[in-house]
């Protein structure tokens, strides 16, 4: 009997170890969720006379008055069901704040910058287009989409342009990219490890992205631009 006891103790010790086990792995260090069922960005123009491009990144974006926003709304699938063609001021400066809610219908998208051990897993981009980016513009005219966050969602620094995501983001289309629609996708992708601190900020509308940058899509959600002078939406 003794000896039957012991070999009872020791399975139910190892189910508890296997139960713990489990436990650890399915809470996991990745807190987002299966799924996105819909979400928005938020364009807010930013204007001031400290707002300016240069080169890959703006200037003065701190000292800015917000104005008017526009808001895109997308469905599960990325599609856009309210403003998905939008008529912006060509040279005016955009803030762009990403939001999406899981199945349960909860906000998720500052889990995505939770921390930086998350935060390390993911970037925006803004692909397609075939725009004039403002590095290539002779005229400072070209489009800049530059991931501002300043903290992460446990109160700590984000420490420079690699670190970035795009939850946040500002942008400008610029003139250079004035004339016929343009169709955008703002993809937000999970990488490979040590994939981010590779990208640069002149990479964010390369439509070789994802054959580059390892890892895969957890948004693509699709609208459409159209540059143009003065202010319509």
């Amino acid at each position: 009997m003794k000896k039957q006891n012991k070999f009872a103790v020791l399975a139910l010790l190892g189910l508890t170890v296997f139960f713990l086990a489990s436990c650890d792995k399915d809470d996991g260090d990745d807190p987002i969720p299966e799924g996105i069922q819909r979400s928005e960005l938020i364009l807010t123009e930013v204007s001031g006379e400290t707002v300016e491009a240069h080169g890959d990144h703006f200037h003065g974006l701190d000292g800015g008055t917000e104005g008017e926003s526009i808001v895109i709304e997308f469905d599960e699938n990325g599609v856009a069901t309210a403003n998905g063609h939008l008529h912006l001021e060509a040279d005016a400066v955009y803030k762009i704040e990403l939001k999406a809610w899981d199945y349960t219908g909860a906000e998720v998208q500052d889990d995505f910058i939770a921390n930086k051990a998350t935060a390390d897993q993911y970037k925006a981009f803004l692909v397609g287009g075939d725009l004039v980016l403002n590095p290539d513009s002779d005229h400072e005219s070209g489009a800049i989409f530059q991931p501002r966050e300043q903290t992460y969602g446990d109160g700590t620094t984000v420490e420079g342009k690699y670190e970035t995501t795009g939850i946040l983001s500002y942008f400008t289309i610029g003139h250079d990219n004035e004339g016929p629609t343009k169709e955008i996708t703002y993809v937000l992708r999970k990488l490979d490890a040590g994939v981010k601190a590779t990208i640069e900020r002149t990479d964010w509308n390369r439509n070789d992205y994802a054959d580059i940058f390892a890892g895969e899509n957890v948004l693509e959600l699709k609208f459409e631009i159209h540059a143009e002078h003065g202010h319509a939406h």
